[in-house]
Formats: structure tokens, sequence, C-alpha cells
């Protein structure tokens, strides 16, 4: 498992920094889409304030506004 401090840095940096840095684009990509998609799933009330509480149902809930993404 990763730890949360072993993360890698995929957001680009700006074109006037003095020592540039590699970015992967693709990995940059997938995380805008993901950040995209709990943007908008959080506009489930249900979502957004954890009503759930049993642990077998919240990922169930974030499966069913996956599907209604999909569907729109």
């Amino acid at each position: 498992m990763m730890d949360v401090h072993d993360g890698e840095a995929v957001i680009p940096p700006r074109k006037n920094r003095k020592e540039p840095v590699d970015s992967d684009k693709h990995l940059y990509k997938v995380r805008n889409l993901v950040e995209r998609f709990i943007g908008w799933a959080k506009h489930f009330r249900r979502v957004a304030t954890r009503y759930e509480k049993t642990a077998r149902n919240f990922p169930s809930f974030w499966n069913f506004a996956a599907i209604l993404n999909l569907m729109k």
C-alpha cells in the first residue's frame, strides 16, 4: 500500500519556472477526470454528507452515482 507521502506530483509546472520539472500528461488527464467526477458526485447530498452508515452501502452509492454519470 502506498503511503500518503509517497505521492508523485502530476500537475505540470508553470512555464516560467527556472528549473523545469517533468510531468506525466497521461496521469494529469486521469487525475483531472477523477477530480471532475468527485466534484460532480458531491452534488448528491447523500454522497457529500456520507449518510450511509455501513461500509457496504457507501461504495454502492458511489457506484450508483457513477452509473448515473455514464447515463447522462
